[in-house]
């Protein structure tokens, strides 16, 4: 009798193994997936930050064009 409950504690211990592996893996790709999120809304601010900057410096050349049309004067 104890070489059967000697296997029954090693595959209890495999099997556990193996639930926590499977368990570690579906963190990792609820991780995944939160960081793919995170990536695609930095690439939106990004994007509307570089708008945001061509529209600023499109008006600093009118400004400065308006400015050098006073000076001439």
């Amino acid at each position: 009798m104890p070489e059967g409950n000697i296997q029954v504690v090693i595959l209890s211990v495999i099997i556990g193994t193996l639930a926590a592996i499977v368990y570690s893996l579906r963190i990792l790709v609820l991780m995944e997936r939160r960081m793919a999120r995170i990536d695609e809304n930095l690439f939106a601010i990004t994007k509307k930050i570089a708008l945001e900057e061509v529209k600023i410096e499109r008006e600093e050349e009118k400004i400065e064009k308006s400015l050098k049309g006073r000076n001439r004067r």
